[in-house]
């Protein structure tokens, strides 16, 4: 790794930024003129119906599915024996989620930065936590859908497709050697950047010791609480907005959404998962007058929530990661 860190270019900033206001600004749009169409009067009358301790129920809820996922990315880190603290690592994952609505949530890999600063572990050796952040999510997600789909009236042919597909791309990531091949099957194909690859071949063997159930299993725990608390404040929320759907049918209704938001990498899955939400609420019957303000409520307490616990964090993060560096080379 070169001495300093990578700096992203002001041209590359400015244009993920307008790219996230021009899905944000288009996602918004949507969204307004479909509940223009079906009356804005009862779709804010169900908004303003929600008492201030509901909304602060559905932010509790989904601060359980951030401390679930950054506890698991401290385990992560230890795994790879990098000597950082609880605080420290629990930290850099709070502040990356300022960094959500980055394309393709590259931005999240300023985690990494934060860890060499504070660490001296290079991104070589720490990249793995991302990749198995990651898979983590799928592999929760993907059970959980699962079970909703074997409980709910959602139906296998909405669910299956996403819960198989979740689970066989989180499974094909986490295995070192399997990983390791397919990237030497591109580089093959690609024929061009052989250091790059060479260093992304060493990264996946790196994943080997994810792999142990004394790791896949708590993992997997941690995964899967978070984003069933999530999926909890979906159902409580539409039973607040008297559109009552049976719990498990809310919570893979909500995962479905948010995986297929997430893979079509808009940031955030802005756009993607809103128009899933609306839709599948749509199958169950309910009304776009509910669906609309449920769909934009549940996703300012989760997204933008956790975007704002980023905000608040970064500069704490990045403070603290910058004062670690000059401790380090003094």
């Amino acid at each position: 790794m070169s001495a300093r860190p990578p700096i992203a270019r002001p041209l590359m900033q400015r244009r993920d930024l307008w790219l996230t206001a021009a899905l944000l600004g288009l996602m918004l749009f949507g969204l307004a003129g479909v509940a223009a169409a079906t009356g804005w009067e009862e779709t804010w009358a169900h908004i303003r119906a929600l008492r201030p301790w509901q909304i602060a129920a559905l932010l509790a809820l989904a601060a359980v599915n951030y401390l679930c996922r950054a506890i698991r990315w401290h385990l992560y880190a230890r795994v790879l024996a990098i000597p950082l603290s609880a605080v420290q690592t629990i930290r850099h994952y709070l502040g990356g989620f300022a960094m959500t609505v980055t394309p393709g949530r590259l931005g999240e890999f300023i985690r990494l930065r934060w860890i060499w600063l504070e660490s001296g572990a290079p991104v070589e050796r720490s990249a793995p936590l991302v990749l198995m952040d990651r898979a983590a999510d799928l592999a929760a997600i993907g059970l959980l859908v699962a079970i909703s789909v074997a409980f709910s009236t959602i139906g296998p042919a909405a669910g299956l497709p996403v819960a198989a597909l979740s689970i066989l791309v989180a499974i094909m990531v986490t295995r070192a050697r399997l990983l390791a091949a397919m990237l030497e099957g591109l580089w093959r194909i690609v024929g061009r950047w052989p250091r790059l690859f060479a260093r992304a071949r060493r990264a996946a063997r790196a994943i080997a010791p994810f792999s142990e159930w004394r790791v896949v299993l708590p993992a997997l725990a941690l995964g899967g609480i978070g984003w069933a608390a999530e999926g909890v404040s979906f159902w409580l929320l539409l039973t607040w907005m008297d559109a009552p759907l049976p719990l498990w049918t809310a919570i893979g209704i909500f995962l479905i959404a948010t995986i297929t938001g997430g893979a079509t990498g808009a940031p955030g899955g802005l756009g993607g998962a809103e128009a899933v939400m609306v839709g599948l609420l749509s199958l169950q019957g309910i009304p776009l007058s509910v669906s609309i303000p449920a769909t934009a409520v549940i996703r300012l307490t989760t997204l933008w929530f956790a975007i704002a616990i980023g905000v608040l964090v970064f500069p704490i993060a990045a403070r603290k990661a910058s004062r670690g560096a000059h401790a380090t080379q003094s």
